[in-house]
């Protein structure tokens, strides 16, 4: 390898670290569902508050047995919070919202980027966690002080085939929800492996 290319390699990999894009020490998390596993890191430096929130629901095993309830092509998959038969998990209290620190931080509702889902009140986010398909960055990132958005927390480093897999899956209604999986994509396992 040639000094220039040493030298090339270097500074993508500092450029890489930079940005956040990846991180040697950042946490991992595992989920092993019935359409394949999928790897996401968290980043405890830009939201620290959710990250903590959400591995202590893993630590827990709050996951375990949870589906993908929410899938719209095109936009995001989301789960945490519900059994195959749409019975809502109980959660712990709501996580203060970090939306705002997160996206001035650099993560942005960007494909294969985990952020919060809640209802429209900042403040409500537990469990349930959303992973964006497409660029959502006009539609839910803060776009001034007075708009929250949603907290980016973490990103898919690996399993995207799984994901892109799961986003294209056939969906319905089911009692008052919409946009449900025909057949149950189920979180078999959520654990940290990093």
């Amino acid at each position: 390898m040639s000094s220039f290319t040493r030298r090339a390699a270097a500074v993508l990999v500092l450029a890489c670290a930079a940005s956040g894009a990846w991180s040697a020490d950042a946490p991992r998390v595992k989920f092993n569902t019935s359409a394949g596993d999928i790897v996401i890191e968290v980043y405890p430096d830009k939201a620290p508050k959710t990250v903590e929130n959400f591995l202590q629901y893993v630590r827990e095993h709050h996951y375990d047995g949870t589906i993908f309830h929410r899938v719209i092509n095109n936009f995001m998959i989301q789960g945490g919070g519900m059994d195959k038969a749409m019975a809502e998990k109980k959660t712990r209290p709501p996580v203060q919202h970090e939306g705002v620190e997160a996206f001035g931080k650099g993560l942005k509702n960007e494909v294969g980027t985990v952020a919060m889902a809640r209802t429209r009140e900042p403040n409500s986010a537990t469990s349930q966690f959303f992973i964006n398909v497409a660029d959502n960055t006009r539609t839910l990132d803060p776009p001034g002080p007075n708009a929250p958005g949603y907290t980016v927390f973490g990103r898919v480093v690996s399993g995207m085939d799984v994901v892109n897999k799961i986003k294209g899956v056939q969906t319905g209604r089911m009692g008052m929800h919409a946009d449900v999986p025909v057949t149950p994509v189920v979180i078999n396992s959520a654990e940290i492996v990093q």
